[in-house]
């Protein structure tokens, strides 16, 4: 395994996570952005129907009261206090010399009434128009900015992932071609050192064939320091003598491993009995010592039931002193309220 080239590839595919991540950072941010402008534009809004709403409310409260309108004489409920008799005195200028009085429904300011009603009608209605084109025309603008910035918005989150998209491949592409150019240069490494290996493969079998260790040759073995020292890869086995003297050795060892054993078990069992001993002992102590409490708590109950005795006749006593030194007539009283 190429650890250089994979600890080279996992780097690449830490850095290439960390864009990612700063990437992903860095739209949630616009995102985040891009919602509170909505929020805001949403709330402006709402804040230009309020408005139109209250100027609406406003110009109907005064320009359009209820007793500016033409039938209002009608539903007025103050009709009968406004309205005068039809003669005051006799001397009322409305009446006329014949002394007929005015028959009602006569008016001779009609025309002028209402030619000036048609006239206020028109201005009230070429107002309304007007502020109806204006809140037409406020709520379209507010639409087109509202749809110009959706628009961008998409525009930037397209541009966004095409250049997101293109960093992958990118990136892609440049992975595939570290891997193609790793992969070529591990066969490579793998065809030499397989060669290199078959060369020394080659050299090892001649060195072996023609040297002392395949000849079995007795004198290989007898190191530079002498007979003594024996040297193990050229070794080729003990003579009789040599084993047994192991053998012999390999019997002492296991007697002796038997005689460690046996004074191990003999300890582990005076260790067990002294064990057994300190248990039995303390038992016997805490048997002992409760017992003793036993003593001492019942001779405790015994010298306090004693001084409850001694405590009683000593209050009967004084009681029987108070009694004795007062009069007759008060110990009576006394008497018959401690029997109540």
């Amino acid at each position: 395994i190429d650890k250089d080239a994979l600890d080279a590839q996992v780097k690449e595919r830490k850095i290439q996570e960390a864009a990612e991540k700063a990437q992903h950072e860095r739209l949630a941010h616009d995102m985040k952005k891009n919602d509170n402008l909505m929020c805001l534009l949403e709330e402006r809004q709402k804040n230009e129907i309020k408005d139109m709403n209250r100027a609406l409310t406003e110009f109907q409260k005064n320009f359009q009261r209820p007793e500016t309108r033409r039938e209002f004489d009608l539903n007025d409920p103050q009709a009968l206090k406004k309205d005068r008799p039809a003669r005051v005195s006799d001397d009322d200028p409305r009446c006329t010399i014949s002394g007929m009085q005015k028959f009602m429904g006569e008016d001779l300011n009609y025309d002028q009434r209402m030619k000036f009603q048609k006239e206020q009608l028109r201005e009230w209605s070429l107002q309304q128009q007007k502020d109806w084109k204006n809140a037409l025309a406020d709520q379209k603008l507010a639409d087109d900015l509202y749809d110009k910035f959706r628009i961008e918005l998409d525009r930037k989150i397209m541009e966004e992932q095409k250049k997101e998209e293109e960093s992958r491949r990118v990136v892609c592409t440049a992975t595939k071609n570290f891997n193609r150019i790793q992969a070529a240069e591990l066969d490579h490494k793998n065809e030499l050192e397989k060669a290199q290996k078959i060369k020394d493969d080659m050299d090892e079998i001649t060195c072996l064939l023609r040297g002392d260790f395949l000849s079995e040759n007795p004198d290989q073995a007898i190191g530079p320091l002498g007979k003594h020292h024996v040297l193990v890869d050229r070794w080729k086995g003990m003579n009789q003598e040599q084993l047994m003297a192991i053998r012999q050795f390999q019997k002492e060892q296991a007697l002796e491993k038997l005689r460690v054993k046996e004074q191990e078990r003999r300890r582990d069992a005076e260790w067990d009995r002294q064990r057994l001993q300190a248990a039995r002992t303390q038992l016997l102590w805490e048997r002992h010592q409760q017992r003793q409490d036993r003593v001492q708590r019942r001779d405790l109950d015994v010298m306090n039931a004693e001084l409850s005795q001694e405590q009683k006749a000593k209050n009967i006593y004084l009681k029987e002193e108070e009694y004795s030194n007062i009069p007759t007539d008060e110990y009576y009283a006394q008497f018959n309220t401690t029997t109540r």
